[in-house]
């Protein structure tokens, strides 16, 4: 089963393919679902295939907005282009831009987004018929299920299930409270996220009396579930025919990349994680609680009740080594505030998880020994630690 990997810039499909993605999807600068996303020019596009490539892995590229009449000609330029340069597959939602696609005769294969809010094995193979290869599967399914619509395909047309990420209020990320709040719409990719913000009641007979709906200290989230994670379920849906799983996070950190992509490799290698273990692994990354959706049957109200990470466990990402090296040593580039003597945590590409300790002297790359180094600049070390290796600092254990 495939590990399909989120990338906003060049940089972090990098980090995607070295921490186990077998696939990347990514988007250009139209036609994606995620416009505030760094996105790829067609230059970017064409190294990151070719890097791809270069490692037996694969790229896809979004072109999942609903586009308007006058947008079809740009989008079908554009699928054209990426066809050129090598991308595997389109991901489409609209069902206009797919045939649209289909007339182009395009080397790429066409995959149908979450967008389409696929919810039955008749939808699936109805794209089937009309050229798809693959059909994301919507969030709003049961295992129960996914399984059902996979027993029905028997094979017939790949699927794909998101399993780890950040879920709208929506179904199937189709929503409107961007459009009615603030003119960006979520389905052209210009979603403000509205539904993160923090509201308060208003009573109809008492206008301008705002009363708080206690969730937490913070304030309260109507709109805000927690972040999706399947990692107890990935073995139920590889067993089902599944053929891909997908992590959400275009516009996330390296940081998250690492982290995310290294723990579900390990899954979809064979590792058996319980809750408690996956969550005190997820919980390094800032979230807003963690939740396995409509994956478990129903949806509780604790579904959708923000909370923060544990407290145990979260870092603060302070540094990564680059691929070259100077003056025969590992460079690293850091990212945070780092003293001399700091004990650090290092996740390497492989999954590992070790401890670090800083030389109380750091030398830096403009040839001076430094007790504390900061943001964007350059730490030789001389132990031989392997590119994209990543250090951060726990808060607390």
């Amino acid at each position: 089963m495939e590990l399909l990997a989120p990338a906003g810039t060049l940089e972090k499909l990098r980090w995607a393919a070295r921490y186990g993605a077998d696939a990347v999807y990514f988007g250009t600068h139209f036609g994606s679902l995620r416009s505030y996303a760094g996105n790829f020019s067609l230059e970017d596009a064409e190294q990151g295939l070719r890097e791809l490539h270069a490692l037996g892995k694969q790229g896809y590229v979004t072109l999942n907005i609903y586009p308007y009449s006058d947008e079809f000609d740009r989008l079908q330029k554009l699928a054209g282009q990426l066809d050129d340069v090598g991308v595997d597959a389109l991901i489409v939602a609209d069902l206009g831009v797919f045939m649209a696609l289909r007339k182009l005769d395009l080397r790429a294969r066409l995959h149908i987004s979450t967008q389409a809010h696929t919810t039955s094995w008749q939808a699936v193979l109805a794209y089937a018929e009309l050229g798809a290869e693959r059909v994301n599967l919507a969030r709003e399914l049961t295992l129960q299920q996914v399984q059902e619509i996979q027993q029905a395909l028997a094979g017939r047309v790949e699927t794909e299930v998101f399993i780890h990420g950040a879920v709208c209020f929506s179904h199937s990320g189709r929503c409107a409270i961007s459009d009615y709040l603030t003119g960006h719409g979520g389905n052209r990719g210009e979603c403000k996220q509205p539904c993160r913000w923090k509201y308060k009641l208003v009573e109809e007979k008492r206008p301008g009396q705002y009363m708080d709906y206690f969730e937490d200290e913070r304030g309260s989230y109507f709109f805000n579930p927690r972040e999706l994670a399947l990692f107890e379920f990935v073995p139920a849906l590889q067993e089902a025919g599944v053929a891909s799983v997908k992590l959400e996070g275009r516009m996330k950190s390296i940081h998250y990349i690492a982290q995310v992509v290294s723990f579900y490799r390990q899954v979809l290698d064979g590792r058996r994680v319980n809750w408690d273990e996956g969550l005190a692994l997820l919980n390094r990354l800032p979230n807003r609680g963690y939740s396995t959706g409509f994956m478990k049957g129903e949806i509780t109200p604790g579904d959708y009740a923000f909370d923060a990470p544990s407290s145990s466990g979260e870092s603060i990402f302070v540094g990564n080594v680059l691929e070259e090296k100077s003056e025969g040593c590992a460079v690293l580039e850091v990212r945070n505030r780092i003293t001399g003597g700091d004990q650090l945590e290092l996740l390497t590409p492989d999954g590992k998880v070790g401890t670090y300790t800083m030389p109380v002297w750091m030398k830096t790359r403009d040839g001076d020994s430094r007790e504390v180094v900061n943001n964007s600049q350059f730490v030789l070390l001389e132990q031989d630690l392997p590119p994209f290796a990543l250090l951060r600092r726990i808060a607390a254990f």
